[in-house]
């Protein structure tokens, strides 16, 4: 997704973990910087979590999963450093604001979409996710993290309407 768009050639995929995650508010899903932690995957330092929340899965269209996804690699550092962009988090950049930087990011991205990840979200049934068996506390966290403390575990995936071809 991310070799699509230029404003996130930064963006190295392999150092984000995906997880499935609780509900939190009316949140589709949080994105919280590892500078501080120490998780890694396949030997990798992961940078960054993305945490995909039960309205990613059970209440979105694949559009809104795409328009998801691309809200929560805005909040990346502009030097994918573990860190969040000082001027893209929502407690210093306005709703409208961010909407304003997003929007044509989404309609780029669905103009020339990976169709392979846009058929994966719009999946609608089982499938896997990884999901945490112990969730890494605060930055501060003297453990390290890795494969070993997640699981594959199965999710519902509800569609709310197939994406037109």
């Amino acid at each position: 997704m991310a070799h699509k768009l230029p404003e996130f050639s930064h963006v190295k995929a392999s150092r984000i973990l995906f997880v499935a995650g609780e509900a939190r508010r009316g949140s589709r899903a949080t994105i919280r910087p590892l500078a501080g932690s120490r998780i890694s995957l396949k030997g990798k330092r992961a940078l960054y979590c993305v945490t995909l929340r039960p309205k990613f899965f059970r209440a979105s269209t694949p559009e809104q999963r795409v328009e998801t996804l691309l809200h929560e690699l805005l909040h990346i550092s502009a030097s994918f450093d573990g860190k969040l962009h000082g001027g893209r988090r929502h407690s210093t950049l306005s709703k409208a604001k961010f909407e304003a930087l997003l929007r044509p990011l989404v309609r780029r991205y669905l103009a020339d979409a990976d169709t392979a990840l846009l058929s994966g979200l719009a999946h609608d049934g089982e499938m896997v996710a990884r999901q945490w068996l112990e969730r890494p506390t605060g930055r501060t966290s003297r453990q390290a993290y890795s494969e070993k403390h997640l699981f594959i575990g199965p999710v519902q995936m509800i569609t709310r309407r197939q994406l037109h071809s």
